[in-house]
């Protein structure tokens, strides 16, 4: 190990992850800023980690091998002890799953040398474990260079709590005497809220510093704490330090930094779990509203009314105990899907979510939906709710839905309806028209046929999910709506044999088991040509392939 004062020091902390630790540390030593001070703090792990991560450090000496002498179960512990031994003037954090970008110490550290800094932090890349895409955590606050002289000037910035995006001035956090909070989870919450109201000056850079790993779908046991939404004592965690910032607020005096810290949590932090609302059974909801609603009542008022009108109402079904309708509005987030029902008050003429009007003042004002003009708006973007209220294996590769649409506005005509199916498996649309008929106001069922052997697959086969929209037409124009499924029903299969492409297919009809809940279809190549000729189409698709895949099909089968 170098005798030297490093420029930077960077921790890697791990536990119970041998196999990609080498991984993180690898993203570390290949900075393009050299002269680092790397520090692996193992949280005493069970695993190969001890032995993988002293290898690593008899590579390279910049590595020191720290580990705990007992398990903390969090990020904070292994964190704070690093800081211990830390030599460094500027501290960095990542954790054993994520990576550095090359250039990542090499930004920030430029930015601490341009002026006195208290942090420096820069755009974090959001990979997906499970297809690769890659996005940019919070865009539009690291959009561009810009240097702030207190979280005031920007407490949107409260929405980027990662505590792995930045490079800490050491000074600085010992003049605070600021380390991660021990014993809870979502330490990176309170750590960065605090970090960003006691700083002075910070800097935000655009390029990326941090490379971001998300697995949203990950088992259980291994999901990490963000992932793991399905368990209460995770609400009780999140809460818990919610209230220990709303504390921290008011006791340095940035009390008026609370209405942006609250539309921070009912933004981010309480739309995760209101996304799993319609998954969960009667008893954890109930626990749910157990633990949320006496927090949710602290809340500024003002912070609710910037949400959209869709996660106010959620928000208020939950305060009010409305479990059931709960799931119902949930269902719609993000998606524009109407209630079930709606009903006017017969002093006023003003609108109300369900099927009755609200009680209360504060319900009468987060129900309204007067303000979403859903009897006026064009009909493109009216409000409709498109439900399948049961799912039949047919005849092959055909599936039987039964479909219910819900006009609360009563926007569609009397009488029956033409509607289509929509599906698009690659380039080629499947469209399958059916009628829908009504019957009472605002209600109107069907049944659809849709044979998936009939869909026209590429060439080369196609590998993916779908999931089928429904299309009604009035008045010239065309309104297109997500199709929800239901929440739970056995898998359907079918192999779907040669038609337009090159492969056969299997293919399943299954619940989508998050967010909304739509019908979900799901293609995958089976067979030789799955196997060898697709595989190749996908990396030479030309004309002349596509040719010889033809062919070759015609010989193969």
């Amino acid at each position: 190990m170098s005798t030297g004062t490093p420029d930077v020091s960077v921790t890697v902390i791990v536990y119970n992850d041998a196999a990609r630790l080498p991984r993180a540390v690898e993203s570390v030593r290949r900075q393009t800023h050299r002269d680092i001070e790397i520090i692996i703090s193992d949280d005493h792990s069970t695993d190969a980690t001890p032995e993988v991560a002293r290898e690593l450090a008899a590579r390279d000496p910049r590595i020191v091998y720290l580990r705990l002498d007992e398990n903390s179960g969090g990020c904070s512990a292994p964190r704070n002890r690093a800081l211990e031994i830390a030599r460094a003037p500027y501290l960095m954090f990542v954790d054993s799953d994520d990576e550095l970008p090359e250039r990542a110490v090499e930004v920030l550290l430029a930015a601490h040398r341009e002026r006195d800094l208290d942090f420096a932090m820069g755009a974090v890349r959001r990979v997906r474990v499970d297809n690769g895409r890659r996005s940019t955590w919070m865009p539009h606050l690291v959009a561009e260079r810009r240097t702030l002289d207190g979280v005031e000037a920007d407490p949107r910035l409260f929405f980027e709590h990662l505590a792995t995006s930045k490079m800490y001035a050491r000074a600085f956090l010992d003049r605070h005497g600021l380390r991660f909070p021990e014993g809870i989870h979502y330490e990176d919450q309170l750590f960065s809220a605090q970090a960003y109201c006691l700083a002075k000056t910070f800097t935000i850079v655009p390029e990326p510093v941090y490379s971001w790993y998300v697995e949203p779908y990950a088992d259980a046991r291994t999901a990490s704490i963000s992932n793991q939404r399905h368990r209460l004592d995770n609400v009780r965690d999140r809460v818990h330090v919610q209230r220990l910032i709303d504390a921290f607020l008011a006791e340095s005096g940035h009390e008026a930094l609370r209405e942006d810290k609250d539309f921070k949590f009912l933004k981010h932090d309480f739309r995760m779990y209101a996304g799993d609302l319609p998954h969960r059974d009667d008893a954890w909801l109930s626990s749910f509203a157990d633990i949320m609603v006496p927090y949710l009542d602290t809340l500024s008022p003002d912070a609710c009314a910037r949400l959209p009108r869709a996660e106010r109402v959620v928000v208020q079904l939950v305060r009010d105990r409305r479990l059931s309708e709960v799931r119902h509005a949930a269902r719609g987030l993000g998606h524009g899907v109407a209630p079930r029902a709606t009903t006017p008050d017969a002093s006023d003429g003003r609108i109300y979510w369900g099927e009755s009007v609200p009680d209360s003042e504060t319900a009468r004002r987060e129900l309204d939906l007067t303000d979403l003009e859903m009897d006026t708006r064009p009909f493109f973007s009216a409000l409709l709710r498109h439900e399948i209220t049961a799912v039949e294996r047919g005849p092959g590769a055909a599936v039987d839905l039964s479909v219910r649409t819900y006009d609360p506005a009563l926007r569609l005509p009397v009488g029956p309806q033409r509607a289509t199916l929509l599906v698009s498996p690659g380039r080629h649309r499947l469209a399958v028209p059916f009628r829908l008929s009504p019957v009472r106001p605002g209600v109107f069922e069907g049944r659809v046929r849709l044979d998936l052997a009939t869909a026209r697959l590429p060439l080369h086969g196609f590998e993916g999910v779908r999931h089928p929209v429904l299309r009604l037409r009035h008045q010239g124009q065309a309104h297109t709506g997500i199709l929800l499924g239901p929440l739970s029903f056995p898998p359907l299969t079918a192999r779907v044999p040669y038609r337009a492409g090159a492969t056969p297919h299997q293919v399943t009809v299954e619940p989508e088991g998050h967010a909304p809940g739509r019908l979900q279809l799901r293609w995958r190549p089976t067979g030789l040509t799955a196997t060898v000729l697709t595989p190749a189409a996908h990396r030479l698709a030309t004309p002349r392939l596509k040719r010889a895949l033809k062919l070759a099909h015609a010989i193969l089968h």
